[in-house]
């Protein structure tokens, strides 16, 4: 790309590390090996964006149907739908390794599209990202 749009383009990142890391985790994870500590944390967190609390106003998952029933009714894209529209807009998906290395996250258990790096390649993105977000 030589002429004007190359200057356009940019770079759109979103960098997620710990708890962040449950959106990226694949609810048909295939089985991979772990230690104790990693298949504890395993069993504490969500399998993926589905598995993840919508709001803190549960109330016996009422609230969660409220919300879902509003942003339908609103037109609103569900979580699942704004995370593929992101990627599909060339957005640039992190999983921190350190937090992966640290929850026990194996790379097969990220959805696809997803790259794995670390903090000084997140500053090193950001510094020329149009936009950027820490999750």
């Amino acid at each position: 790309m030589n002429d004007f749009r190359h200057h356009l383009i940019y770079i759109k990142n979103q960098f997620f590390t710990f708890w962040g890391l449950n959106v990226l985790r694949r609810a048909d994870a295939p089985h991979v090996e772990k230690d104790m500590m990693e298949k504890m944390f395993g069993m504490m967190m969500p399998k993926g964006i589905n598995e993840l609390p919508l709001s803190k106003m549960n109330m016996g998952r009422m609230g969660a149907k409220m919300i879902n029933q509003v942003m339908h009714r609103k037109n609103v894209d569900d979580i699942t739908t704004l995370m593929r529209n992101a990627m599909d807009a060339e957005v640039k998906i992190v999983a921190c390794s350190m937090s992966m290395d640290i929850m026990g996250i194996k790379p097969e258990e990220l959805i696809d599209g997803v790259d794995i790096g670390g903090v000084a390649s997140y500053l090193g993105d950001a510094e020329e990202s149009g936009l950027n977000l820490f999750i």
